[in-house]
């Protein structure tokens, strides 16, 4: 209750923010588990898909971030999974693996940045392994999305690193795109990653074509 709470606060403040359109919302499913996989553009990427998601969604995200003393309270509050990185400590992966398929059998929305990092220069870079040890446990339907208008902005890496230049733009078009759900039984193997790769490319050229035009 308090994530769906959540969400609509988190909508109207990017409504606020942005001149914020989304597409295909009617594609995740009303109930049960789904992942969505999304291109990583700027650190206001979680808030947009919060938002313009209609359930509330569990998102993978950086250890370091999470445990920010300002911010973990907020993560903690909205159901957000660590990842922590291997090489700082063994096992974190399949500690993460678990989490995110407790979420997925508990019925909730999980949302993962298949790239892994923040675009660097606002194109969408191959889809890193992982949605396959995934979905080889809990064989859930995957939702592409698209997320186009963030690159520009200030927490995105666009003229320097993110959150190290000053705003410069309110009220800037975003546009979000949701796109039919797969399932791994569909296209397996490595296929699935290049297919959703290809899937949140179309996407996001959508939105990007939506924005030129507007």
């Amino acid at each position: 209750m308090v994530r769906c709470l959540l969400r609509r606060v988190i909508y109207v403040v990017m409504r606020v923010c942005y001149r914020f359109s989304v597409h295909g919302q009617g594609y995740l499913p009303k109930r049960g588990a789904a992942l969505v996989v999304c291109n990583h553009v700027s650190f206001m990427d979680a808030l947009v898909l919060g938002g313009g998601s209609p359930r509330p969604l569990r998102f993978v995200m950086d250890q370091p971030i999470f445990e920010s003393p300002w911010l973990k309270w907020w993560f903690q509050l909205v159901g957000a999974i660590p990842i922590e990185s291997e090489r700082h400590s063994p096992g974190a992966l399949r500690r993460t693996l678990d989490d995110i398929s407790d979420a997925l059998r508990q019925g909730d929305v999980v949302m993962v940045f298949p790239e892994g990092r923040l675009t660097p220069d606002g194109e969408i870079h191959a889809f890193r392994r992982g949605l396959e040890s995934i979905l080889a446990r809990d064989n859930v339907p995957v939702v592409p999305a698209g997320l186009a208008g963030l690159w520009g902005s200030w927490t995105s890496h666009y003229g320097g690193k993110a959150l190290k230049k000053w705003p410069s733009r309110f009220r800037a078009p975003v546009s979000l795109h949701f796109g039919p759900p797969i399932t791994a039984q569909e296209i397996e193997g490595v296929a699935l990653r290049r297919y959703l790769e290809a899937r949140v490319r179309a996407l996001k050229a959508a939105g990007d074509s939506e924005i030129g035009s507007r």
